[in-house]
């Protein structure tokens, strides 16, 4: 159905040309799902970019064929791709939030879709989108199909993503991280519809994820790419239980582990040096950290908070209001980190967000190192923005379009006052970025020219560079791949040994919350489900709702 011969992909800027893709080669079939790996950048989401005519004909400069049908697309005009995008070759894109339009709902954004490829009227357009929403586990979908995208949590932007991408049942989906903002169990939700998509429709999918637990599950073969080479390809078992390349065995080793700790994550450059740290944290040595930590009194702590949002009124009375946050206590200990998790929707970013004053909150009390903050002046806000940081979810929202990552990583050393110059301000700037896995040319290079996972490496930079006390990591590495997870999630904890940090760690992936939390905090619609010690929950969850979640995880082949 698909065939790309020779692909190459190269970008030009001021004059200077970088090659991105070198000539790779490979053939998608008719009903099949093949799965792309590789770590962010190695060109994964370019190749798909090229597929769908979607990258700048002013900057790009592609070589090669991409035969679509046996006919070659890559020669197509703008008006000849139109065509076929959406109706037959569609795509669910890496970041919702920049990838909806914020001026109009969610529901109408997906009835343009269906009403631009079919014939149908606007009752039977509405009634499929509905439709749509429900099969992709959207709650409210009456409700959500009038709501804005910075109405809905990360995963329900996801998912409305979904529904737009499958709306005409197109004959190839290229799938481009669809998962990476939703939760383990909607994650198989998902994985399970776009199964059944294809056995009901044919369709192929082209299915891209740094988590290869993940396209284990799905793909029938596997494409493994690096530095734009594809270094290895075969059926998804051969990949994931008889690799052959040293690149795709660091790859599979990255992960966190579920049934041990170890000191330190490996990366792809200890495999490929044959450098690992098999050191584990014993359960002795966790005992007796926890036994210090837990002396102390809290950094912070939450009683009885509620963050309620109305959702306005009907026309005979008023309507319930969506309980965020509801009743939620718990203390946070200097040094400690605590992990969040919960299905999306379940309150773990407004709760993070209401800790920091970016909502609102309803009821209810926060204190930090003894002081009450749930009220607070603009200045003694100010002060507090420094102690209390957060790496947000979506990077690319979060970073100024008009501004070089150098200069928005300098930018809020210079509003507090740290160091005494511009210059050495900078130098800091630079040791941070080397410290992120990125290097001193990205000072002065815009976030557009960075991938999903570079730019989240940027937003950690920013976070970091005025030493706050408490990071909020709000799915802090749902965009990386697992090696690059794996540099951030040792840099995050080198952090925490060397100047104190405490963290509350919000993120979907159990695996990665189990490795590097102290104490669980479980949510579920708006309430703690569990808590307690993260290595006890895992072993023995006491509630159902804990159970399906850790259920859920992605085991591999």
């Amino acid at each position: 159905m698909l065939s790309v011969e020779k692909l190459g992909i190269s970008f030009v800027s001021n004059d200077t040309t970088t090659k991105v893709v070198h000539n790779i080669s490979f053939n998608l079939d008719e009903n099949e799902i093949l799965g792309i790996v590789g770590e962010s950048g190695s060109g994964k989401s370019v190749t798909s970019l090229a597929i769908l005519g979607l990258l700048s004909k002013k900057t790009a400069k592609l070589n090669g064929r991409i035969l679509f049908e046996k006919e070659d697309i890559l020669g197509f005009t703008e008006t000849q791709f139109r065509s076929i995008r959406g109706s037959s070759i569609s795509m669910i894109f890496q970041e919702p939030m920049t990838s909806l339009n914020p001026s109009l709902t969610c529901g109408y954004q997906v009835l343009e879709i269906v009403q631009q490829h079919t014939s149908i009227s606007t009752k039977e357009a509405k009634a499929m989108v509905l439709a749509l929403f429900e099969k992709v586990k959207l709650p409210r979908v009456e409700i959500i199909f009038n709501q804005y995208p910075h109405q809905l949590s990360g995963g329900q932007k996801q998912r409305v993503m979904i529904a737009m991408a499958i709306a005409c049942k197109p004959k190839i989906l290229i799938a481009d991280e669809p998962t990476t903002a939703l939760d383990v169990t909607v994650q198989n939700d998902i994985i399970n519809l776009l199964k059944e998509l294809q056995q009901e429709t044919k369709m192929s999918i082209i299915f891209i994820s740094h988590d290869l637990s993940l396209v284990s599950q799905i793909a029938n073969r596997v494409i493994v790419m690096y530095q734009g080479n594809i270094v290895e390809q075969g059926t998804a078992f051969e990949i994931f239980k008889t690799p052959t390349h040293d690149y795709t065995k660091a790859l599979i080793n990255s992960k966190p582990s579920l049934d041990k700790r170890l000191l330190e994550l490996p990366t792809v450059t200890d495999f490929l040096n044959q450098s690992i740290n098999t050191s584990v944290i014993s359960t002795k040595d966790r005992t007796l950290a926890h036994e210090k930590l837990y002396a102390k009194p809290p950094l912070l702590e939450v009683k009885k908070l509620k963050t309620y949002f109305n959702t306005g009124k009907s026309w005979f009375s008023e309507k319930e209001p969506v309980k965020a946050v509801d009743d939620v206590s718990l203390k946070i200990y200097e040094g400690e980190t605590l992990g969040l998790v919960g299905e999306s929707g379940c309150g773990k970013t407004t709760l993070g967000r209401t800790i920091m004053h970016l909502e609102k909150s309803t009821e209810g009390t926060i204190i930090y190192r003894g002081n009450d903050i749930s009220r607070l002046s603009k200045r003694a806000l100010k002060k507090l923005r420094r102690e209390i940081q957060i790496i947000f979810q979506d990077p690319f929202s979060s970073l100024n379009p008009r501004i070089p990552v150098g200069k928005s990583i300098l930018e809020p050393m210079k509003v507090h006052k740290l160091y005494a110059s511009d210059t050495e301000r900078k130098e800091k700037v630079y040791e941070i970025l080397e410290k992120v896995g990125l290097d001193a040319s990205s000072y002065s290079r815009y976030p557009h020219e960075f991938s999903g996972g570079q730019r989240q490496r940027i937003g950690i930079a920013r976070t970091i560079a005025l030493q706050p006390k408490l990071i909020i990591c709000d799915e802090s590495v749902s965009a990386l791949d697992v090696s690059v997870q794996a540099q951030v999630l040792n840099l995050l904890n080198a952090l925490k040994k060397d100047f104190g940090f405490t963290y509350i760690f919000i993120s979907h992936d159990l695996a990665v919350v189990k490795y590097m939390s102290d104490q669980l905090v479980v949510m579920n619609q708006g309430k703690i489900e569990e808590m307690g010690d993260a290595d006890s929950i895992y072993e023995s969850p006491e509630t159902s709702y804990t159970q399906k979640l850790i259920g859920a995880i992605p085991k591999g082949i």
